[in-house]
């Protein structure tokens, strides 16, 4: 049963980023935690401050999970991210342009706190979406 409990739980960290809701979010995942994706955001603290720099550049981002998977100790979610860049983001001037960018992440969990994390996000796409990459055909 600890897959299906695992599910829950990344079914809830999205749920409290949606809603802000920084205290569900980082009572999720571990003071251990890991994010490969984003090597700076290590332990609950570095989580926060990592989806604080989301946050900043598309205050209205909003998580759209299409689907949660479990086996074992890990989760494995796909959606759909969508905002629209009203502030800074990664170094790129606010460009006023909306983005929707798909993305596919695992969970890894330990005493049914995620501990690690892996994220692919279509961020070609959303540099394509924002005019900072050039689109096919361009």
């Amino acid at each position: 049963m600890a897959a299906e409990e695992n599910k829950r739980v990344v079914a809830r960290i999205f749920e409290a980023l949606n809603a802000r809701d920084w205290d569900t979010f980082t009572g999720a995942i571990s003071e251990d935690y890991v994010n490969h994706a984003f090597p700076d955001a290590r332990s609950r603290e570095g989580a926060r401050q990592m989806m604080d720099m989301f946050f900043a550049g598309f205050p209205d981002l909003h998580v759209e999970v299409a689907e949660i998977i479990g086996e074992g100790d890990k989760v494995a979610s796909r959606g759909t991210m969508r905002g629209t860049q009203t502030g800074e983001f990664m170094g790129i001037p606010a460009t006023g342009k909306p983005v929707k960018v798909g993305y596919m992440d695992i969970w890894r969990f330990e005493g049914g706190k995620g501990v690690e994390n892996w994220v692919q996000m279509d961020m070609l796409g959303m540099l394509q979406q924002l005019g900072i990459a050039p689109s096919p055909g361009q």
